[in-house]
């Protein structure tokens, strides 16, 4: 059966799913996305990825051409069209087709598509042993510049790490910010633990504040570990007992390599083993 895709008010095959070139999403990254996951029929944390696509919207000036119940029925519209029950979901709104140049007002009408598919960011196996990371040279943009919790189709920054990952051969990449502290990686957050206690970087570190993460934060304290959201740098995660990603795509993969050091004892660690299977058992719910 061909994957339906929802494109500005009808579900069209995917071969058919099209925007113009003149769409200024495509022309120069004018628009925001979410990207979401459905467990067992059921989309995760439907309400709270909606409002952060409404507000990155709101924080560009790019008004949503539907109410937020209204695209929260077309998601698991999508969903449910495509018999789909462990799924990702891609939420996109452009600003529309407009004309060469960047003035937002000739775009009369924003675009909105919905995906619905299969995804698998990653191996089991690298789940069972963990990934190897590098820092890249490619740093966050500052939040001077353009507010990380802006969910953009401009890419760009988190592209450029990403290649650097690439050319070293490693899936995913470390980000610093302006003034040399952890960020996030290129598609992730990034949490350590030390000594018992769980640790990530702080909303001035200039991070997207990952649902996630957030979901994640939330399951370590109801288990009694200590959350700490603070600025950290490279060497708080070399001399860590353990390190892990989360995403919405990722969900939580633990980190046993970074930039050659050996991160506890290069497998991942027991706290890491514990919110994944919290987090496997609460999606589940």
């Amino acid at each position: 059966m061909s994957v339906k895709v929802y494109v500005d008010g009808n579900f069209v095959p995917k071969e058919e799913a099209c925007v113009s070139v003149f769409d200024h999403g495509f022309l120069y990254g004018d628009g925001v996305f979410e990207g979401i996951r459905a467990y067992s029929g059921k989309v995760f944390k439907l309400e709270e990825h909606v409002r952060r696509l409404y507000d990155s919207g709101k924080a560009i000036m790019l008004t949503v051409p539907m109410s937020e119940k209204e695209m929260a029925d077309k998601i698991n519209e999508t969903v449910k069209l495509n018999s789909l029950k462990d799924a990702y979901i891609r939420v996109v709104v452009s600003r529309g087709k407009g004309d060469l140049g960047l003035d937002p007002r000739k775009c009369p009408k924003p675009s909105v598509i919905i995906i619905a598919d299969t995804i698998q960011l990653y191996p089991k196996e690298l789940y069972d042993k963990g990934l190897e990371i590098i820092t890249g040279a490619t740093n966050r943009i500052p939040n001077e510049c353009l507010s990380p919790r802006i969910k953009s189709l401009n890419y760009l920054n988190n592209i450029m790490a990403k290649i650097e990952g690439i050319n070293a051969g490693v899936v995913e990449v470390l980000m610093l910010n302006q003034n040399g502290y952890i960020s996030e990686c290129t598609g992730d957050n990034i949490f350590c633990v030390r000594d018992g206690k769980l640790m990530t970087p702080s909303e001035c570190s200039g991070i997207l504040l990952g649902i996630t993460r957030a979901t994640v934060m939330e399951l370590a304290r109801k288990q009694g570990i200590d959350v700490v959201e603070t600025n950290l740098n490279r060497y708080d995660l070399y001399v860590a007992d353990e390190v892990f990603l989360t995403g919405t795509a990722a969900e939580i993969i633990g980190v046993t390599k970074i930039d050659g050091r050996v991160i506890g004892d290069g497998r991942p660690g027991k706290v890491t083993k514990q919110l994944k299977a919290a987090f496997d058992k609460y999606v589940r719910a």
